[in-house]
């Protein structure tokens, strides 16, 4: 059963945790990690992608000359495809992209991916985010206090308003449920800390 340190915003130790092993310590399945991945952002693409056929671009349909005599390629329509500003033939037309994963692979793509983490040591476990106010700069300190540098993923349990006032402005940094953690999520940010209680919350749900 893994065993991690549990820190105040000062970075100093005020205990340890035991996380579920089956949550923390679980193999590392990068083919499960990718398909998650693969599945969020399909799910995620607008699918909004249009352009005109020869129907639907403007221009008379009159035809442009007679069939015969003029020495010409015949020709019915200024909106061909063959024709500048004509139609275009076969082009994209908005779709749906998102697909369903099983849910025991997102599980267990979200296990894997907490593993790697805590194996990695970019996963740290903070007693709580109580910041004295929501200013940005105070949310900033708090972090170098951390030891953040560039991205982090701030994983809290209940509702912490100065926390999400404060970290709002930060680039790279994002704060998230614990409902609402995800695997691209928790892949695209360098540093991961979450509160004691959504560490025990995560261990008991994924467990």
């Amino acid at each position: 059963m893994p065993s991690v340190d549990i820190i105040d915003l000062n970075n100093n130790k005020v205990g340890t945790l035991d996380l579920a092993d089956s949550v923390f310590g679980a193999p590392v399945n990068e083919a499960l990690i990718y398909e998650a991945v693969r599945w969020q952002l399909a799910c995620e693409r607008a699918g909004t992608h249009k352009v005109k056929n020869r129907s639907e671009v403007s221009g008379s349909g009159k035809k442009l000359w007679k069939q015969k005599g003029t020495g010409r390629a015949r020709m019915g329509s200024i909106r061909s495809p063959l024709w500048r500003h004509g139609g275009t033939v076969n082009g994209p037309t908005p779709r749906d992209y998102s697909y369903k994963l099983p849910k025991k692979m997102q599980l267990g793509a979200l296990r894997s991916a907490l593993s790697a983490k805590l194996r990695d040591g970019e996963l740290a476990v903070v007693q709580a985010f109580n910041v004295a106010d929501h200013k940005s700069k105070t949310t900033r300190s708090a972090l170098g206090m951390l030891g953040v540098a560039r991205t982090a993923l701030l994983v809290e349990a209940a509702e912490n308003r100065n926390l999400a006032l404060g970290s709002r402005n930060l680039p790279g940094i994002k704060l998230v449920a614990t409902r609402e953690v995800s695997v691209y999520d928790l892949l695209g940010h360098q540093r991961v800390l979450m509160t004691e209680a959504a560490a025990r919350k995560l261990s008991e749900a994924l467990a």
